[in-house]
């Protein structure tokens, strides 16, 4: 077995404390004889809602020897409350202990830069890897595979329960609930998200009628796995984005029958098709779906882009956006989206609420009559959110999920963070607020001028009548908390490093196997080493008169099982985006190293 580098592991310290322990503090020195996996997440994000899925198997194989501590280090401010993280943790059905750092001691403490992030301690109390993005597991089951026979030839290896305690259930009809559809018949049909079900609902929004799906995860005829978006379809079937499963089902409501009409069951990673028969192309996360241009609109938060689906061709292809996480607005296959969660149309627009941004965009057909543009209502980019009214450009959301045409022209937004419903208006420009003090709405239904909000941290579907007025609120600023990295001004070496698992190597079979992608906000912050190239590594140059800005990289590196005797290696693909805020300033590093897999040496 190769050495490794031995680096002891800083104790974990969060001032929100820790949840599915039975109430009890956990140290390192409780787990010690155990392979420890830290998984630094947020939940406003896919990639960490990803690799929760990633991680569910090795949970289960490897029981007796593995303790997955989650750490949730937050990016908004929402999720900065422990309430709110008690929620997630309950929403995503994450079954290990969490430490809540609300202040992010322990992210600083493992110089962790991204979400999200693993890291792995052996059984005597030292880091050994860290892994950032998707894509990891593989790399991850053979690290614990080599612990395993080290440790238990070590005698250091200790086998048993591990500290997990569930928390109670509780009783109610519907349980974190995304998204919801009126029905001909005046009920309502919800997305029962964390109990992956449907549930029909009377008129009233009350009285269940029926429940469709087992509740057992799964893409069977009657399973589901974390169901959000749902559309009327033109023959008034419903469509579903069955988000964990990757896949867009239709529902008969009057046989009950489930169908799978696009995705594989797989997770769609760079390199696979964009476009072709449905069934056979991999989706990524779709959260929400929409009727609009005679297809339907998927919002693929999974991979930051819409597509759309042909009923007739039995199709499915990428209608904007580049993969690329941030705001650009432009020729939609130019476009850069953020999460996209929501979305709504209205006749020539698809109006989408783009969660990672705190924005609200829309689609249209471009003037020449080709394609289709990307604009931006509300928002200005990742890092800045809020709780801002007024004029358009000058307004903050933070993290909205939904967004609801209303007859006037304007679009009521679901201003998830906020525990708002807000409202834009294009005639004026302007963005108000309808209703504050909901809890975490995702979507909202128009039902005879009212609003049926789905209050989806209350677990239930609340009526609102649109207000004559707006509400006044006192206007909130926020940036993400995370430190800015000080680098020194002019040259900047930027490094990602990548050490392939054990047993694989890189894929050149046919070509580089690497990616890099780097650009700026501003984008004048860099004079020179912006775009796209197949190196890890690159020579920045910090444009002379700039003092901060955000560095947005983003890489990707496939590795393939190394054995002369296998016919048809495995390959793996690992990516990760980072938004690294950088302050310039005289003794600032020379060097930013990125970790996508393995240790920076330096």
């Amino acid at each position: 077995m190769a050495s490794r580098a031995r680096v002891r592991a800083p104790e974990l310290t969060g001032k929100g404390g820790w949840l599915n322990t039975g109430n009890k503090d956990l140290t390192l020195s409780d787990l010690r004889g155990r392979i420890v996996v830290l998984d630094f997440w947020t939940f406003c994000c896919v990639n960490c809602l990803h690799v929760l899925d990633e991680l569910r198997e090795l949970e289960e194989r490897h029981r007796d020897t593995v303790v997955i501590i989650g750490v949730h280090s937050p990016k908004f401010v929402h999720e900065a409350e422990h309430q709110a993280v008690v929620d997630a943790v309950e929403r995503y059905g994450v079954e290990h202990p969490v430490l809540d750092d609300p202040e992010l001691t322990t992210w600083k403490q493992y110089a962790v830069r991204a979400w999200p992030t693993l890291v792995v301690i052996d059984p005597e109390g030292y880091v050994v890897a860290q892994h950032a993005g998707e894509g990891h597991a593989h790399a991850i089951e053979k690290l614990v595979e080599e612990l395993e026979a080290e440790h238990e030839a070590k005698g250091t290896l200790h086998r048993g329960d591990g500290p997990y305690v569930p928390p109670e259930p509780v009783a109610t009809d519907l349980r974190f609930p995304g998204k919801a559809v009126r029905l001909p018949g005046g009920g309502f049909l919800v997305s029962d998200t964390t109990r992956h079900q449907l549930v029909e609902l009377a008129a009233d929004g009350e009285q269940v009628l029926r429940r469709i799906g087992t509740g057992e995860r799964g893409l069977t005829p009657d399973t589901f796995n974390e169901p959000q978006g749902l559309a009327l379809l033109p023959d008034g079937k419903v469509a579903v984005a069955d988000t964990v499963n990757h896949a867009i089902r239709v529902l008969d409501l009057d046989s009950g029958a489930l169908e799978t009409v696009a995705g594989t069951g797989k997770q769609w990673w760079q390199g696979s098709p964009t476009s072709g028969p449905a069934r056979e192309v991999d989706l990524s996360s779709p959260w929400d779906l929409a009727w609009w241009q005679d297809r339907l609109w998927i919002a693929m938060a999974g991979v930051h882009q819409l597509w759309t689906y042909d009923p007739a061709a039995g199709t499915v292809e990428v209608a904007a956006g580049t993969t690329n996480e941030g705001l650009v607005d432009g020729p939609a296959a130019e476009a850069w989206f953020a999460q996209p969660s929501g979305l709504a149309a209205a006749g020539d627009r698809l109006w989408i609420a783009d969660s990672e941004t705190s924005a609200v965009r829309w689609a249209e057909p471009a003037e020449a009559g080709a394609g289709y543009v990307i604009r931006t209502a509300v928002g200005t980019g990742l890092f800045d959110f809020g709780h801002r009214d007024g004029a358009a450009d000058q307004a903050l959301l933070q993290h909205p999920l939904g967004v609801t045409a209303l007859p006037d022209g304007s679009v009521a937004i679901a201003d998830t963070y906020n525990h708002a419903l807000r409202r834009f208006d294009p005639a004026s420009g302007e963005v108000t607020t309808l209703a504050k003090d909901l809890r975490e709405p995702s979507d909202a239904v128009l039902v005879d001028g009212d609003l049926v909000v789905v209050e989806s941290a209350r677990h239930r579907l609340t009526r609102l009548r649109l207000p004559e007025e707006a509400i006044r609120v006192d206007s909130v600023a926020h940036r993400t908390q995370r430190a800015a990295t000080e680098v020194a001004p002019g040259a900047l070496r930027l490094e990602v490093v990548f050490q392939a698992p054990a047993g694989q190597k890189l894929d050149i079979r046919y070509g580089p196997s690497t990616r890099l992608l780097v650009s700026a906000t501003p984008p004048e912050l860099l004079a020179d080493g912006a775009g796209a190239g197949t190196d890890l590594t690159r020579d920045l140059v910090l444009a002379d008169g700039m003092t901060e800005g955000v560095l947005h990289v983003s890489a990707m590196a496939a590795s393939c099982d190394d054995a002369p005797d296998i016919e048809y290696p495995a390959c793996h693909v690992h990516q990760q985006d980072w938004g690294v805020p950088v302050e310039i300033a005289e003794g600032g590093v020379a060097r930013l190293g990125l970790v996508l897999a393995g240790l920076d040496a330096e």
